[in-house]
């Protein structure tokens, strides 16, 4: 046998052996992160132990971030990283969980800019310390100004113009836009967005997306006192569920359609009590932001080139393909 042909067959032999090792888990394969994942099996890193925080501006009881959460898991989970995760709804007390992690000199910072004047000051100071911060979910028109080195999310106003062209498509000619959070820029974006893509008459309505019985209220109250309503919109899965109950009460022949998704929205799309949902995939954002600082700190690598976000939707799901779905939203992570 000629000794180069020799040669190449053991590099490749080698090579297979390492791939295999890689892709062999072990029982004694070293503590689970701080927010390990189960469902994160598939091998795990051997580079040196990293924490990051994961800091949102999540309100107590939305499901919407355990999604979120779940995939920052896995990720972390994967790549050897002690995941440290707060939120707080509010941007002064957001700034601070951020301030907390750069105080405790942690390897990376995951965050949404759900009110990005209020992280501006502390993300600077992330940077004066060497801590690279991601942006997600939140931000998608600041994460540059603000110095992030990447964000991963949907743009919200891209999104909500496709929202608004599809309604067009159903017929629809007077839409009700609820936002559950007064001055956050994603969800304001979405109905601005809906309102230039729609060619029908789009209202803005705002209630207290943390107290359901208000949202409930306030929604029926509307619905009752305008019947040429045809179109409600929601901008996150627990308050579709909760407008469910406002048509009913309200007597409204109205259609219903939200952005994102959980397994309980899946299950009314499938039913037809709810018309169709745009998902962002916050599984997905959660694995991204915290993979891209692996990323970056082992590697140097940062998606988008550091000029541009990566997309993780929209996506519409509707009766035609919410089955191909469900049993990931059953597991809780779409």
């Amino acid at each position: 046998m000629h000794r180069n042909h020799r040669a190449a067959i053991l590099t490749a032999t080698v090579l297979a052996g390492t791939l295999l090792a890689a892709g062999c888990s072990s029982s004694s394969g070293g503590k689970k992160s701080e927010e390990g994942s189960a469902d994160a099996s598939a091998g795990k890193a051997t580079t040196p132990r990293m924490t990051v925080a994961m800091v949102t501006h999540a309100s107590p009881g939305d499901t919407f971030w355990d999604l979120v959460r779940k995939g920052a898991q896995a990720a972390a989970a994967k790549d050897n990283i002690k995941l440290v995760y707060s939120s707080d709804p509010s941007a002064g007390n957001q700034a601070n969980l951020v301030q907390n992690a750069i105080d405790q000199k942690v390897d990376g910072i995951a965050l949404t800019a759900a009110k990005p004047d209020a992280l501006k000051d502390v993300v600077a100071k992330a940077k004066t310390a060497g801590i690279p911060v991601v942006g997600f979910n939140s931000g998608v028109s600041d994460w540059k100004k603000l110095g992030m080195l990447e964000y991963f999310g949907q743009d919200e106003n891209i999104a909500g113009q496709a929202f608004g062209q599809r309604l067009n498509q159903l017929g629809a000619k007077h839409a009700l836009c609820v936002i559950q959070e007064q001055g956050q820029v994603a969800l304001e974006a979405r109905c601005a967005g809906l309102k230039k893509g729609f060619s029908g008459k789009t209202d803005i309505l705002y209630v207290n997306g943390t107290d359901m019985p208000s949202v409930k209220s306030t929604l029926t109250a509307k619905l009752t006192q305008d019947k040429s309503i045809d179109q409600v919109v929601t901008l996150g899965a627990p308050i579709a569920l909760t407008a469910v109950q406002s048509l009913s009460d309200a007597n409204s022949k109205a259609k219903l359609a939200t952005f994102d998704l959980n397994k309980d929205l899946v299950k009314a799309i499938q039913d037809g009590t709810i018309e169709f949902a745009v998902d962002q995939q916050p599984y997905l954002q959660g694995y991204l932001a915290v993979d891209a600082l692996w990323l970056y700190k082992t590697n140097g690598n940062f998606s988008g080139g550091s000029s541009a976000p990566v997309l993780t939707g929209p996506a519409f799901i509707d009766k035609t393909n919410v089955d191909a779905v469900a049993k990931f939203a059953a597991n809780g992570t779409r």
